[in-house]
């Protein structure tokens, strides 16, 4: 990181620190859904916690953001891509009453809304802070929360995206009818070159910025603040 300022690396630590703390919140919704509807798989992984070191995976959460953000700090393009280790859970164990399609759908939304929830708080605080003349939206604080805000809602669109192994992947496949269900697995073969895809060319992920961003700012304009 030789030829970075201080301020481009300041830029890169403060965004995998938002990584971070945004997949072990998502990971922990799948890890808490799952418990709630029966399986304790989780709990004995020691998965039902907001601690990042449970679900950190050393490439995906570490690694990753890091490279992501030396190349959004030194190109200019947006970067920082990461993702957690990945809850376990048995359907198979599952409460009798709750269909195996709808405890996939549920445990599955949950790690998404749990992004879409933080995005919401880190927004409510800021805006208090705003109000009180705690902070300016010009500050470093501001730029943080606001940065906050937006990788929650970056991560809630792309994880709701209808490729396996996304969550929107899984989502999807619950909706699939059982007599297609060889056509599906057979799409679904190619699903991580269109994640790739997503991921590595600005131009296609702009189908999840996109929105992400619209609501990002969508967010502060209800809560009567309009970031710089």
């Amino acid at each position: 990181m030789g030829d970075l300022s201080p301020a481009q690396i300041q830029q890169i630590l403060v965004g995998v620190f938002i990584l971070v703390v945004s997949v072990a919140l998502h990971e922990f919704g799948h890890a808490w859904m799952a418990v709630r509807l029966g399986d304790d798989t989780p709990r004995r992984q020691g998965r039902v916690t907001l601690n990042p070191l449970a679900h950190a995976d050393p490439i995906g959460t570490l690694l990753l953001p890091v490279v992501g953000g030396y190349y959004a700090a030194s190109s200019g393009v947006a970067g920082g891509f990461g993702w957690g280790k990945p809850v376990e859970w048995q359907p198979h164990k599952i409460r009798r009453g709750i269909r195996m399609s709808t405890a996939n759908i549920l445990v599955s939304f949950a790690g998404p809304f749990m992004n879409l929830v933080l995005a919401t708080i880190v927004v409510g605080v800021h805006s208090v802070l705003v109000w009180k003349g705690v902070i300016t939206l010009d500050s470093k604080a501001s730029l943080f929360l606001y940065q906050a805000t937006a990788t929650n809602f970056i991560l809630f669109f792309f994880n709701l995206l209808p490729l396996p192994p996304l969550d929107g992947g899984h989502i999807a496949g619950a909706f699939v009818p059982y007599r297609h269900r060889n056509q599906w697995d057979q799409i679904a073969r190619f699903a991580p070159f269109a994640i790739l895809a997503v991921m590595l060319i600005p131009q296609v992920a702009q189908v999840f910025r996109v929105p992400a961003m619209w609501c990002t700012k969508g967010l502060y304009g209800a809560f009567g603040v309009i970031p710089l």
